[in-house]
């Protein structure tokens, strides 16, 4: 459920989360719980594939400027 939460912001805002705004801060760390879930290796199969989706998704939208 999350991930299509996280999916959709990306895609309508054309941004990653913010740290800075209190509504956003909830997606920004289930990103970054599931990245160290990936990391230790704990992450089912079936999830990796469709994280690796969204992480392809966070990098192609990382550092772009919001106001053009």
């Amino acid at each position: 459920m999350k991930y299509h939460e996280v999916v959709t912001f990306i895609e309508k805002n054309k941004r990653n989360p913010s740290k800075h705004r209190i509504e956003e801060h909830l997606m920004l760390n289930w990103v970054k719980h599931n990245r160290k879930l990936l990391k230790a290796g704990k992450m089912n199969p079936e999830r990796v594939e469709m994280f690796g989706k969204l992480v392809y998704l966070w990098e192609e939208s990382k550092r772009k400027n919001q106001y053009q």
